[in-house]
């Protein structure tokens, strides 16, 4: 593989982005420095203050547009001291772009997927607090997603097909089996049957942003980014996060503490661990893992499912 994401739709850089800012918001005009090339979005920094969230792919758009709209709405709820890029500008096609686009806030900070597992267990907790608190009952009008949220069935066709098709082990050394019995377990798992919650969709360690905490744990939870596929549905997709994130200890922290927060029972883990399984594989079927942390992030959660 050739990059930590896959191939973009359409080429973003900083001179188009120069030229979309000072076109629809020149108040906000300043030097801009490319910063990551996301899964769907490129993120360039903007002056001192500002981000700038750009769709490199189709999919992005939507994505986007539906933070937009929702993001706004959910933050409100994230606990104190946790923040998240509310856009304070939005910005349309143009310029031969064809995507919506968004100016919001830049936070310093370190991805919590350039951060060792081992050292990610402070975080537990205040992790368990931000998906507590996103997951609560969503309204009939809340974005429909087909990759996350949903019964785990609708997963099995993607997820069978990676596991029988002999790319994952070429990428990871893995038991393609044992993935496969975990697999297995998740969709014979009863259901979730309350009504929807609202679901992040995507929280694995490159959307965390941590910074050095004052105390003696290391680090904390600054920001969490990229709400582009929330969702109402399942609590269990952002639960995954247990394996997306957490070496044994540190799951142990996170699940004690949603736990003491709100009922959940051994099915909805059960399907969580399917949910990261899903992802994981997901990732690494995707852009193997020799070229950056987010393919890390991957092989981390196939091997960690492994291991309850």
């Amino acid at each position: 593989m050739a990059a930590d994401a896959p191939e973009a739709d359409v080429h973003v850089d900083a001179a188009l982005v120069t030229r979309l800012v000072a076109a629809q918001h020149p108040s906000f005009a300043g030097p801009v420095e490319l910063v990551a090339n996301g899964w769907d979005n490129a993120i360039f920094r903007l002056g001192r203050r500002w981000a700038v969230r750009m769709p490199r792919r189709a999919l992005g758009d939507r994505l986007v547009r539906s933070e937009q709209r929702w993001l706004p709405v959910i933050a409100g709820s994230l606990p104190d001291g946790v923040r998240a890029p509310v856009p304070v500008a939005t910005g349309r096609p143009a310029l031969g772009y064809p995507y919506a686009w968004s100016i919001t806030p830049w936070f310093d900070g370190v991805p919590a997927a350039s951060v060792a597992p081992a050292d990610r267990r402070p975080i537990a907790e205040a992790l368990a607090d931000v998906l507590v608190a996103i997951g609560r009952p969503a309204p009939s009008e809340a974005p429909p997603n087909p990759y996350r949220g949903v019964p785990l069935s609708h997963r099995d066709q993607a997820v069978a097909e990676r596991l029988a098709s002999g790319r994952l082990e070429r990428a990871v050394t893995t038991d393609v089996a044992a993935l496969a019995a975990v697999w297995s377990d998740a969709l014979a798992a009863p259901p979730w049957t309350g009504s929807p919650r609202w679901v992040h969709g995507d929280p694995h360690p490159g959307n965390l942003l941590l910074e050095r905490s004052a105390g003696v744990d290391g680090w904390r939870l600054a920001a969490v980014l990229d709400f582009g596929d929330l969702t109402a549905g399942d609590p269990a997709t952002d639960l995954a996060s247990a394996w997306l994130v957490f070496d044994p200890v540190g799951r142990t922290r996170f699940r004690d503490r949603i736990e003491r927060l709100r009922p959940t029972d051994s099915a909805d883990w059960v399907r969580a661990r399917g949910w990261a399984l899903a992802i994981g594989s997901a990732i690494v079927d995707a852009i193997g893992v020799d070229n950056g942390p987010i393919g890390r992030v991957g092989a981390h959660a196939l091997e960690q499912v492994l291991l309850d």
